[in-house]
């Protein structure tokens, strides 16, 4: 019976009970109660679907609250996690530059010293061979002298990134001082060294800067030392720059292996 059909019947059954003319029939007094009960069962019916209505209503509000806190909580986070990635990228940046700032020269980029001796020792250590190249810029005092130190300097980074250019992957170039480069070949004999060098030598020359309409331009002395099986790696060091000394003294721009 659907809930229309149940009121249209309440509504007879009201009626039947308000006539007085049916109140002496034998069945009043039992519809009467039946009645009145199934009255009373209604409103504790409607009573309990409107504490399970407020009950679900509720428990809706709970959990949009908590879903709510729940996003927030999501959204803070994703925010922290933003944040610590931009903090994580930043210390790896940071690292980065600070290894670079601790093993290369400041003014043209090249491997220092530091560098340089770490894979010396590093080299020495493993038994690799190798051939260690000391070179020096002619006459480079009289560019300082003759057009400052500003222009000495970027000549300097002409260079090197005029070494950049001829060197292999696996070559190793250092500014060792002043204006003196130092060259590291891993796995390689001095015949391929003095080819390498001569090529660098060759481009270096080709290198000019201008100063007020003078385009300058310089050449290489170096000094090549191939390492020795059980040798310390100064002592290879020592022997090129023997080789550069006599090298200079030969009358410069040119290339000298060692004596052993």
């Amino acid at each position: 019976m659907s809930r229309r059909d149940e009121q249209a019947l309440l509504e007879r059954v009201a009626a039947l009970l308000a006539d007085p003319t049916h109140s002496a029939h034998p069945l009043f007094e039992p519809l009467e109660a039946l009645a009145k009960k199934y009255l009373n069962q209604q409103q504790q019916l409607e009573r309990l679907i409107s504490i399970s209505d407020r009950y679900q209503q509720l428990a809706l509000e709970a959990r949009q609250v908590t879903q709510k806190r729940y996003e927030n909580s999501l959204r803070r986070q994703q925010k922290l996690s933003r944040i610590s990635d931009g903090y994580q990228a930043m210390m790896r940046e940071r690292n980065r530059a600070l290894h670079q700032d601790s093993t290369h020269d400041p003014l043209t980029q090249l491997a220092n010293r530091r560098l340089i001796d770490e894979r010396l020792l590093q080299l020495e250590t493993n038994g690799q061979p190798y051939t260690l190249v000391l070179m020096d810029i002619d006459h480079f005092k009289t560019i300082n002298d003759r057009h400052g130190h500003d222009v000495g300097d970027r000549l300097l980074v002409a260079i090197a990134d005029a070494m950049r250019e001829v060197l292999r992957e696996s070559d190793l170039c250092g500014r060792w001082g002043g204006e003196e480069f130092i060259l590291l070949l891993a796995e390689t004999r001095i015949d391929e060294a003095r080819i390498i060098v001569d090529r660098l030598r060759e481009r270096v020359s080709a290198v000019t800067i201008t100063r007020c309409e003078e385009k300058l331009s310089v050449t290489l002395s170096a000094g090549i030392s191939e390492h020795r099986i059980g040798e310390r790696h100064l002592t290879t060091l020592q022997h090129a720059d023997q080789a550069l000394l006599e090298a200079k003294r030969s009358g410069r721009d040119r290339c000298l292996v060692a004596t052993r």
